[in-house]
């Protein structure tokens, strides 16, 4: 497996990984220019004949936000590490990046939390956010829940509670 920026000539295959669970309802879905508009902010996982098995995206708020989004494995990929490369790899260039806060909202909450991520109410994430989610078929009636992973802190789990250990 391998990660690398989005080109523009993948932008085909990331919509398909993306329609495959708009189409579940549990991603939005994303128009071709949509894509080619922010292929600056997508990684993709390619197996080893080249195939892109899985994509996500950074996307910077401001100075020390950015959200984590458009994360889709394909499903012959699942089970792989491709998301947990994914996710590691978007952490990365965020710290690169010196932003401080990643956030994400997500139906599969407990995968992020395996990799560093830990829940927060979503009315407590910027209204700025919100854009999106008004062109989801489920907005209003959103079951997503908000996940938030920072440097400033970091969480592990202590007579199965969380803790904050400042790092």
């Amino acid at each position: 497996m391998n990660i690398r920026p989005a080109r523009v000539g993948d932008v085909p295959a990331i919509q398909e990984l993306i329609r495959t669970f708009a189409d579940r309802k549990l991603m939005i879905r994303r128009s071709l220019g949509e894509l080619y508009e922010s292929i600056r902010e997508f990684l993709v996982a390619t197996d080893d004949n080249g195939q892109i098995v899985g994509c996500v995206a950074l996307h910077v708020f401001w100075e020390d936000l950015a959200e984590l989004k458009c994360l889709a494995v394909s499903e012959h990929a699942h089970g792989r590490g491709v998301g947990r490369a994914l996710l590691d790899s978007c952490w990365e260039a965020a710290r690169l990046l010196e932003i401080k806060t990643v956030f994400t909202l997500t139906y599969v909450a407990d995968f992020f939390e395996k990799c560093g991520y830990h829940r927060i109410e979503k009315a407590d994430l910027p209204h700025k956010i919100w854009n999106e989610c008004v062109r989801c078929p489920l907005f209003p009636n959103c079951n997503e829940i908000a996940l938030i992973r920072s440097v400033a802190t970091e969480w592990q789990s202590v007579n199965g509670e969380l803790a904050t250990v400042s790092v």
